[in-house]
């Protein structure tokens, strides 16, 4: 097999033609006649038992060239594509067979490539970079939810009241008929949560235990439901159970509860310091999406709408992968927030836009500086995620390749070259620190944060979008939880499917 000739028809898109010889084409027609032997038929043979001589004899010599070409075609493309010096991002299309034969033959295509782009000015890029002052409204927000995880319900003979836990039966009617997934009994429900639309939980406050009562309340236009959106409906309540929060004290017994330390003293001391941590991690990530949504800016070129289209599936895909993992599938999330696929697609257009500029313009500065990646480079990158992720080294290598982890080191390199060349400027306080501020700007609880991440940030890492909040959810809905970012597979573009052939000429 071998590249015929290799010519640019138009912006990112390249003419191949390829050339199979006799031998390599012979090897692919044994492996289509081995393939489809079972299901031939000719008269005076079993199925399976005609030699593949005999099947050709009887049905024409080219009885197998479609297979054998299929066969052979992904290895043909990929050969001329790396001969070509090109890199495909999407399937070849137009694809014609002008000369077949028993001696081989020769297919032309055309090809989406990788866009040649320019950027300039990306040294010396001015950043704003936050302050990782830690703050006492800071931990004092970490201590009050420590202090709320540790409280406890205790049960009152009182009205509700905002913050309460009430156990509750309802039931919802529209136009007076009960509607599906409106009834439940013995739910308990949490008063200001927003679990439920807006209007129920407020009608529930000021009633007492016991209390059978109807409130009134009309959906939201938005609502997944179609047959509830915009109706007016009311819920029949009966209240069984008024639950008010009670906060522990804090004190000494307080941090050896929640904590490994004895002293609410040395509880703040190590607190602080985590959020100290938390806040320059936070701030180290914000100032580099800065940088790189600079860089997207920078970017000059024609982009193929597939990449960016690509993009959006794959982080619809990782979408769904965090659903999945809380217990809630895409058409799920969907029916409960009220959108459909094709705004789900177009609220991830703006992010899938800058992550493939942000790629390219990596992958041409890395070009640019004439970046290195050494195997010793790719190796200590496999190890490293290898134990971020808890498995063997192999496994990585396989599972990502060795050409995909280099490409992404470079592009690690060449953010780093741009981040040498920032021009830094500190974010300016938002007022001044107040004396009573300082005085009181000592160390409280706070949570211990997530492992810090090891693995360098990528370019093209999809930053989990925030989900559209449902306008209303039904008692039986499961609420989800803020989906930690799971790392993503950086794939090249596919392999090409094997075509059939479109054309044959006579021997």
């Amino acid at each position: 097999m071998s590249l015929k000739s290799s010519k640019k028809i138009e912006t990112n898109v390249y003419e191949l033609e390829i050339a199979v010889d006799g031998k390599t084409f012979q090897a692919a027609i044994e492996k289509a006649y081995q393939k489809v032997k079972k299901q031939v038929a000719v008269p005076g043979f079993r199925k399976g038992k005609a030699t593949r001589g005999m099947i050709e004899k009887y049905y024409g010599e080219e009885v197998f060239y479609n297979d054998a070409f299929e066969i052979l075609f992904p290895e043909a493309v990929e050969e001329a594509v790396k001969e070509a010096n090109l890199e495909l991002i999407d399937n070849p299309y137009d694809v014609d067979v002008p000369e077949i034969s028993k001696d081989g033959l020769v297919f032309t295509l055309k090809a989406l490539v990788k866009p040649e782009i320019e950027i300039k000015g990306y040294k010396g890029l001015k950043v704003e970079k936050g302050s990782t002052e830690v703050t006492t409204k800071d931990v004092d927000a970490q201590i009050n939810q420590m202090l709320d995880r540790s409280a406890r319900f205790v049960e009152v003979d009182r009205k509700a009241k905002k913050d309460d836990m009430v156990t509750i039966d309802f039931e919802g009617f529209v136009d007076g008929v009960a509607f599906e997934g409106g009834k439940a009994e013995g739910f308990e429900l949490t008063l200001g949560s927003g679990q439920f639309i807006p209007g129920f939980e407020d009608q529930i406050i000021g009633h007492k235990t016991g209390e059978e009562f109807d409130i009134q309340v009309k959906f939201p236009e938005e609502y997944g439901a179609a047959d509830l959106a915009g109706k007016d409906a009311t819920f029949k309540i009966k209240l069984h159970i008024i639950k008010e929060k009670e906060l522990p004290a804090l004190d000494d017994e307080f941090a050896k509860d929640v904590s490994e330390f004895d002293t609410l003293k040395e509880l703040k001391a190590d607190t602080k310091k985590h959020l100290q941590e938390q806040k320059a991690e936070q701030v180290d990530t914000e100032f580099e999406n800065a940088i790189l949504e600079q860089l997207a800016g920078l970017v000059k070129g024609e982009i193929p709408e597939v990449m960016y289209e690509k993009q959006i599936d794959d982080s619809i895909n990782e979408f769904g992968y965090q659903m999945q993992s809380q217990g809630m599938d895409l058409e799920m999330y969907l029916k409960y927030t009220g959108m459909k696929a094709e705004d789900l697609r177009e609220s991830f257009k703006d992010r899938a836009e800058m992550q493939v500029k942000c790629k390219l313009a990596l992958e041409k500065i890395a070009e640019l500086e004439k970046v290195e990646v050494t195997a010793e480079d790719v190796d200590a990158r496999i190890n490293q995620m290898a134990a971020d992720y808890g498995v063997d080294a192999d496994v990585v290598r396989k599972a990502f390749g060795e050409e995909d982890i280099a490409r992404d080191l470079k592009s690690t390199k060449a953010l780093d070259i741009v981040k040498a060349a920032v021009k830094v400027t500190e974010k300016k306080a938002a007022a001044k620190k107040t004396a009573e501020k300082k005085a009181d700007d000592e160390e409280k609880p706070a949570k211990k944060p997530a492992a810090k991440k090891t693995a360098a940030k990528k370019a093209d890492d999809a930053e989990e979008k925030p989900a559209k909040k449902p306008a209303a959810k039904k008692a039986t809905a499961k609420k989800a939880d803020d989906a930690e970012e799971k790392p993503a597979k950086k794939t090249a573009a596919k392999k090409p499917a094997a075509k059939k052939t479109t054309k044959k000429t006579e021997e």
